[in-house]
């Protein structure tokens, strides 16, 4: 179900997908999600984010339907392939309570084996997305995880990804470096440094010529959607990034995931939830005059929506949480079936908490027992950061990057020069959105990594997805219910 492009875009003759499936958590939007919703002639979207740690893990698991070795077979670098199946497979997969292997932890500098596994990651999952059907398939990343960001984009691209998506942050270049990776030209990205010196630059440097060797080609570049929340940064997008910006994700505060803090001085509720105002209303007036498509986000999962979005001149909507717990999507079919039930009975509550996550902006966690979103369990943690994609980067005193987590060891932050009160109801979002899709940390023989699971307001709604006398729904029956009534 696709359109066309609205009046005032440069590209007149381009069609856009009405629905875009959500990018979310690490692993939600699977491939098997993404290439549900692209069938449909919709734009599906796989999460971009840690698929190198989720790699691995899939191969400590076994590989089990042998998806990974087929999507590796058609990787132009089998000597890459060789490598990381033999540093990890793992033939019949490991016991449930041996501890998964880890990779080396993002950095500026990464060794040759992280940047092939981040590659070989990105261009699997892309690959399979696409893997039997005409449709797009897009790929999300955050603005905020920057040490993968060039080597993963680059393994997207191999795989002929037709959308990068990115929020959380503000990607003014990563149009350019689009531009420059599909014509494999060396590119450089612009790291966010604590306590850097004025005018100092930190930058992560990748080359294509230098990965691929002779086996380099052209790659096709794909269209770019920033995940907005004001028209204020759309516009400044639009008009100063390094190259095109083809489109806009309007997202509201009610969508699940990272949201952009209020405007202005932060105001708690009485339970300690961001207050969000008439100032956080994105004016969709001065996002039309920018004359690019643009897609409403955050309880948009109804056809009335829908219709009322094409209404106010946007060229579709993105659905997030309802495709979060259908069946193709990758949170653990156990947690599903109790987020399921909930909204059938008693309702699923989410906090949107202003702390929670290291990136500094408010996340919005599912509440529900057994999980990190109980704190007194969450509590008995023991601290630890073995994954790495949430920590900042900060200037040493030697001038020398360095990396550190709010949500790492206490006393291991505040010797890297951080505020005690940065620490405070910190979590590892890493790790718990791990746990989320069944691949958490063995801490014993009986402990595990808890789930941390983020979802939208429409949550407790889900109910109205379900067939009759069933317990589960498919993508194909959002979509069927989307479909329903809109007049797209």
């Amino acid at each position: 179900m696709i359109q066309a492009q609205p009046g005032g875009s440069s590209d007149t003759t381009a069609v856009y997908p009405l629905i875009i499936q959500g990018g979310m958590g690490a692993g939600v939007s699977s491939w098997r999600l993404a290439r549900a919703v692209s069938r449909r002639n919709h734009l599906g979207v796989v999460s971009g984010t840690a698929l190198a740690t989720i790699l691995v893990r899939r191969l400590q698991e076994g590989d089990p339907g042998g998806h990974l070795a087929r999507a590796a077979s058609h990787f132009p670098l089998p000597q890459v392939v060789e490598r990381a199946f033999q540093a990890y497979y793992i033939a019949g997969g490991k016991p449930q309570n041996q501890p998964y292997r880890l990779s080396p932890l993002p950095s500026q500098n990464p060794g040759r084996a992280t940047i092939e596994l981040t590659v070989l990651a990105n261009f699997m999952e892309v690959f399979l997305a696409k893997e039997g059907h005409q449709g797009v398939v897009g790929i999300n990343y955050l603005e905020k995880i920057q040490f993968p960001t060039l080597a993963s984009i680059y393994g997207a691209l191999m795989a002929g990804v037709d959308y990068v998506l990115m929020g959380a942050g503000i990607p003014r270049s990563i149009p350019g470096i689009l531009d420059e990776l599909s014509q494999g030209r060396h590119c450089r990205l612009k790291l966010d440094v604590e306590q850097a010196a004025p005018g100092e630059v930190f930058e992560y440097e990748f080359d294509p010529k230098t990965f691929m060797g002779e086996a380099l080609t052209q790659l096709k570049r794909p269209r770019f959607l920033a995940i907005i929340s004001s028209a204020t940064l759309a516009l400044t997008l639009a008009r100063k990034s390094n190259g095109h910006v083809d489109g806009f994700i309007v997202e509201g505060a009610s969508a699940g995931g990272h949201n952009a803090p209020p405007r202005g001085p932060l105001q708690l509720t009485g339970q300690g939830e961001p207050i969000y105002g008439p100032r956080d209303v994105p004016d969709l007036a001065k996002i039309r005059e920018i004359g690019l498509p643009f897609w409403l986000a955050g309880s948009f999962a109804d056809p009335e929506k829908i219709d009322e979005a094409l209404r106010d001149g946007a060229t579709g909507v993105q659905v997030g949480t309802p495709f979060a717990f259908c069946e193709e999507s990758g949170i653990a079919p156990e947690l599903k079936r109790r987020v399921i039930a909930r909204a059938k009975g008693v309702g699923n509550q989410v906090f949107t908490d202003p702390v929670a996550s290291p990136t500094g902006f408010p996340f919005k966690v599912l509440q529900l027992d057994e999980t990190m979103s109980d704190a007194a369990t969450y509590g008995k943690r023991t601290r630890i950061c073995d994954l790495g994609y949430l920590r900042h980067g900060y200037r040493k005193a030697d001038g020398t990057l360095g990396y550190r987590c709010p949500a790492e060891p206490v006393a291991d932050y505040l010797a890297k020069g951080g505020l005690l009160a940065d620490t405070v109801g910190r979590k590892c979002v890493c790790n718990g959105l791990m746990a989320t899709i069944g691949m958490g940390q063995a801490l014993s023989e009986t402990e595990f990594e808890l789930a941390l699971i983020t979802a939208g307001d429409d949550v407790s709604r889900l109910a109205r997805f379900l067939p009759n006398g069933r317990s589960t729904y498919s993508a194909d029956a959002v979509l069927d219910f989307l479909e329903r009534k809109s007049n797209a």
